[in-house]
């Protein structure tokens, strides 16, 4: 609808203006009278562009290219598209704009309170102009698609207060920045909405929460880098290095908007802040943004398995399992069971022997739950039912259940190779399975499918090869396998991949090949520690790699303890034992391989001590176990341990907290 911003009304009457200047008084549509817009329609059929102009100007007392305007916008509401752009290409905005903007901010100054006697100056161009003129530029860029989107600036550069016009630039703010979007001019986007947050626009909260909504969403999946400059301080901190963190930073003032109840909830919001903070590792964020969030928005099931996830990815697999626990409990007895929950929890617990009970427990409720609408969780229940199964054998004490388990496992990973047959993850964990229950020959083949699935992709299906011949006592041919996986591997792979190909070389009695491999692994352990170093920014992406790496390191230094000690170099042992312990004190095989040092040194006291230790870290240690009896039983300190009033001390020893 036409926009009369100065409120007089059109005469019929008055003499028309002169084409050259554009008319000085407002109108309404209503202006029209019964005699004119009765035969409208029939004069848009029969007259051309031309013709329809004259007649618009004569009957309407408009200039040139006001009639251009309202016959541009008349086709346009017809959906005559070509038409209204042909008549809007007759119109020169670029010339008129200064005239535009003058107009208005005369209005603006016409407004303000003026002091007596101060002579206002008349506009060459009503306001009624003004917003016909804008309206048609505001169509043009619609028919467009962007290629006009910068005539839009030229009136983004004044702003309008108390005028029917603020809803029309209202409307180009929120336009502009989509033109430039449609014609792939991406840095121009992201500019025109970095405009509109900067400059007091005086938008209404959902509409300034829409515009920051888009410039996230354009920042976080356009894939253009557009540097912010540096005058602009959006957000009154320091400038954002990167698209990622202004966009965080702006999703992150709407979460909070959300919070105070000052704009609505919108999911949206939620689920690019989840993809950015989980591009950036930012998941203990992430979890409180899930927790802040209002009641009924999620249910209580849902809510615990969206923070379980995000646990999961921070690496706290505890706190995770601690939650998915609660959606399994008493309190959601009444409710609808949520399958995903149990799903995940099963998948926790096959990591984790020691929650291999509640892994079994987890996948068999989602088991009894599964119907035709959940058919594609089987496999994927049956690989975790195994996996866990295989997990509480190798931790149970008796013999009869053992047997049972391992059963159980086998029969459960069979059915999920015969439910997911192009899955390789679950040929994987048969094969391992299969290994690990020394069947060799059907152990290879899966091995071999792994492989073959993986496409050779995979350092995963390497290194099972590469275990289940060792397993046959082929160590060359397993170092063999390794050497060909290390030309594939990523660093991580790779780092474990040498520490493999380093035990294989102590198994074929090759200790001064394993020191070797162990120096080159120690190496590039430390030169990716250096570059990290150098890029503390991107610290929270290696959070796992680096747990991982160090993890590795500790087992080197331990390994080499225990090869110097087989050799009789004591000196560099001690050395290697030290870094262990200096890395993790409470680690129950630096404990161990310390009393293996003072063994071979024949100090049976210190030995037992040490071992002691490491018992007293982890009970179930199991070779230290061994090594204490094996040291009581070679040295004869046995009896003299079962002595009168010695017995106590053997059994802390076993068991300290027997």
């Amino acid at each position: 609808m036409l926009c009369a911003c100065s409120g007089e009304q059109f005469k019929f009457d008055e003499p028309p203006q002169s084409p050259e200047s554009l008319a000085t008084r407002d109108f309404s549509a209503s202006g029209l009278s019964s005699r004119t817009t009765g035969d409208w329609e029939s004069k848009l059929e029969d007259f051309q562009v031309d013709e329809a102009e004259s007649t618009l100007k004569e009957a309407l007392s408009l200039n040139y290219e006001e009639a251009r305007a309202l016959l541009g916008r008349l086709e346009y509401q017809r959906g005559n598209f070509d038409a209204a752009l042909q008549v809007f290409q007759g119109i020169d905005i670029k010339g008129l704009a200064p005239k535009m903007i003058n107009a208005i901010v005369e209005r603006i100054q016409y407004r303000k309170p003026r002091s007596k006697g101060e002579i206002v100056p008349p506009s060459a161009m009503s306001m009624h102009s003004v917003s016909l003129l804008v309206e048609a530029i505001l169509l043009k860029a619609k028919i467009t698609r962007g290629t006009f989107a910068h005539y839009l600036m030229v009136f983004l550069k004044a702003l309008v207060k108390d005028c029917k016009l603020e809803e029309m630039f209202h409307k180009a703010l929120e336009l502009l920045p989509a033109l430039w979007t449609n014609a792939g001019l991406l840095d121009e986007a992201i500019a025109s909405y970095r405009r509109v947050l900067i400059r007091p626009w005086n938008l209404n909260p959902q509409k300034l929460a829409g515009v920051q909504k888009e410039l996230a969403s354009i920042l976080l999946y356009s894939a253009v880098e557009a540097t912010l400059p540096p005058q602009l301080q959006l957000w009154g901190l320091a400038s954002p290095q990167s698209n990622i963190e202004e966009a965080i930073l702006l999703l992150l003032v709407l979460m909070s908007k959300v919070a105070s109840g000052e704009i609505k909830w919108d999911g949206e919001i939620m689920d690019h802040l989840t993809y950015a903070l989980s591009i950036v590792g930012q998941f203990e964020l992430l979890a409180e943004h899930v927790e802040q969030a209002l009641p009924g928005i999620y249910n209580r099931a849902e809510r615990w398995y969206l923070l379980a996830l995000c646990y999961t990815a921070a690496g706290q697999n505890e706190a995770a399992l601690n939650l998915l626990k609660k959606v399994s409990g008493c309190s959601e007895s009444k409710n609808k069971p949520h399958i995903p929950s149990f799903l995940l929890g099963a998948k926790l617990c096959s990591q984790d022997p020691m929650h291999a009970h509640e892994g079994i427990s987890f996948a068999r409720k989602v088991l009894d739950l599964a119907d035709n609408h959940n058919q594609h969780f089987i496999g994927q229940v049956h690989k975790f039912l195994g996996v866990c199964h295989g997990n509480a054998a190798r931790i149970s004490l008796s013999d009869s259940e053992r047997v049972l388990l391992h059963r159980e496992s086998l029969n459960s990973l069979n059915n999920a190779a015969l439910n997911r047959k192009e899955d390789p993850e679950v040929m994987y964990s048969l094969g391992l399975e299969n290994m690990l229950q020394r069947n060799l020959g059907v152990a290879f083949e899966n091995a071999i499918v792994c492989t073959e699935m993986m496409a050779g992709n995979s350092v995963k299906g390497w290194k099972l090869l590469a275990l289940v011949v060792s397993a046959e006592q082929r160590f060359k041919d397993a170092q063999t396998v390794v050497e060909f996986a290390l030309d594939e591997a990523g660093r991580i792979d790779q780092f474990e991949l040498l520490r493999l190909k380093a035990i294989l070389q102590i198994a074929q009695e090759q200790p001064k090949q394993a020191i070797e491999t162990y120096r080159i692994l120690l190496s590039l352990i430390q030169a990716q520690r250096d570059n990290q170093a150098k890029n503390p920014e991107q610290s929270h992406i290696f959070k796992s790699e680096v747990l991982a790496e160090r993890n590795l390191e500790l087992a080197a230094w331990q390994d080499l303890a225990h090869i110097y000690t087989k050799i009789g170099s004591w000196s560099d042992a001690k050395i290697c034992v030290d870094k262990a312990k200096f890395m993790e004190f409470h680690s129950p095989r630096s404990w161990h391989v310390t009393g293996m040092l003072f063994e071979a040194q024949s100090m049976h006291k210190e030995a037992l001590v040490s071992f002691s230790i490491a018992l007293s870290v982890e009970p179930d240690y199991v070779p230290s176990i061994v090594a204490t009896a094996e040291t009581y039983l070679d040295k004869g300190t046995l009896a003299k341990r079962l002595m009168p009033g010695a017995y106590s001390t053997h059994s802390l020893v076993i068991d300290p907290c027997g």
